[in-house]
């Protein structure tokens, strides 16, 4: 028995990049069958962007497209738009990322492909919601961290490098594709009782915004109360009328920083830079006591200045160098297993070669190796991030750039004639220059 969510769905993937890529790449994950649109000759941008080899595709390329099917068209040309349009007639739901106005001009906008296939569901990515005045801005992952009060919120609170700072992790691209799957989802579910499509707008501002939640939360006690207790600049350091960048912290009422640890191993500590830990002091008595037990720090419990969870916040900066003081003989590891014993938050710093040697997370969905064949052979991705009880994906290749292109255009009933027609005329393959 097939189990696959989406099976039977077809999306027509107009998207390149990331943001949508990795969405519609989950959709094919989860069973449905993705047909992406590729410029002849030229493909999506990322198949040569940061290669490994100039022959080859790019990992950003083969990290985001895995089992899709790959069609080469010019959708400009009169029969590149015919062949879209019948696309779409059949499809589930057709994506698109282009910027503002392009998808218009191309003449598939979501009311003509409402007409086209009332069943359809539409979804766009764009940089900014339709209401914003930035909305006709082309977006980048750094437009939209820094216009989402995320990099102003990120980074030191003090010293020369005390400047906002975009997040390694992509909360404006690969974030976006995950928010408009969810919309994607829902929209199905509704198609499901409505029996016609919908426009899913997902905006990159909006996705980045989501995941600031608590930094609007913290505006809005800033200006009701005049100071943030959590924050390292509490209780002596001065708050202006915005959420200061915060170093380290957690985020949260608990105490949370980053300690330095002695190598473990074999690592220099002057190559390695992961040499630490994070851990967390949680508010309650009791927490707090077996905390204080896995230092021993005993004295913490009866001394005023530590004993309470405000004591605390107003004594942060003489915790955070006794407990770095502790840190600095042991392995992160060993911190690790000393303070977990006692239900301590606590955790190593992991950079990514760690995290991908770690062969416990090849699971089937943590991190996946998948055999694209050829010369480029295994390469690792990260995958599904949810597991289901009875569905497992099976993570497939990436195509070749128009690879499936015959299959597809056969697929919608054009001849062996008309297919050599559309290679000719620039429609499926590049015009030859001219001489």
């Amino acid at each position: 028995m097939n189990t696959a969510p989406l099976q039977g769905i077809k999306v027509i993937d107009f998207t390149e990049v990331q943001s949508g890529p990795s969405c519609t790449q989950m959709l094919a994950w989860l069973g449905a069958d993705v047909i992406k649109i590729e410029r002849p000759g030229v493909g999506d941008a990322t198949r040569k962007e940061l290669q490994f080899d100039p022959n080859l595709p790019s990992y950003y390329f083969l990290q985001l497209n895995s089992d899709k099917k790959s069609i080469s068209l010019d959708a400009k040309t009169p029969d590149g738009k015919a062949i879209l349009t019948k696309l779409i007639q059949g499809a589930d739901m057709f994506i698109e990322n282009l910027h503002p106005g392009a998808m218009d001009k191309l003449g598939f906008s979501w009311d003509v492909v409402h007409k086209l296939n009332p069943k359809c569901i539409y979804g766009t990515i764009k940089g900014f919601p339709v209401s914003s005045k930035y909305k006709d801005l082309k977006a980048y992952e750094p437009i939209a961290q820094v216009t989402a009060a995320a990099a102003s919120t990120t980074g030191w609170y003090e010293g020369e490098y005390d400047i906002p700072t975009q997040s390694g992790a992509a909360l404006g691209d690969s974030n976006t594709g995950m928010h408009l799957l969810i919309g994607l989802l829902a929209a199905l579910q509704q198609r499901n009782k409505t029996g016609e499509g919908c426009f899913v707008y997902q905006s990159m501002h909006n996705a980045c915004l989501n995941l600031c939640r608590i930094k609007t939360r913290d505006q809005l006690t800033l200006e009701k109360i005049g100071y943030l207790s959590q924050f390292p600049q509490y209780p002596d350091g001065k708050f202006g009328d915005c959420v200061p960048r915060s170093g380290n912290i957690e985020g949260g009422g608990v105490l949370g920083w980053t300690y330095k640890c002695k190598p473990a191993g074999d690592l220099d500590s002057a190559i390695d830079a992961n040499n630490y830990v994070y851990i967390i002091l949680q508010r309650g008595e009791k927490e707090f006591k077996l905390a204080c037990q896995g230092f021993g720090f005993e004295d913490w419990l009866t001394n005023p200045d530590f004993a309470t969870a405000d004591a605390r916040d107003k004594h942060k900066q003489e915790i955070y160098q006794r407990i770095g003081a502790w840190t600095a003989d042991k392995t992160k590891f060993e911190i690790t297993e000393i303070l977990s014993k006692y239900g301590v938050p606590v955790g190593p710093v992991l950079s990514t070669k760690e995290v991908m040697s770690d062969q416990s997370l090849y699971d089937g969905n943590t991190l996946v190796k998948i055999n694209q064949g050829g010369e480029i052979g295994e390469f690792v991705t990260v995958g599904c991030p949810f597991t289901m009880s009875n569905y497992q994906p099976a993570y497939g290749p990436c195509p070749s750039l128009g690879g499936n292109t015959d299959e597809v255009l056969k697929s919608l009933g054009y001849t062996d004639d008309q297919i050599a027609s559309f290679a000719k005329n620039g429609t499926t393959a590049p015009l030859p220059e001219a001489k």
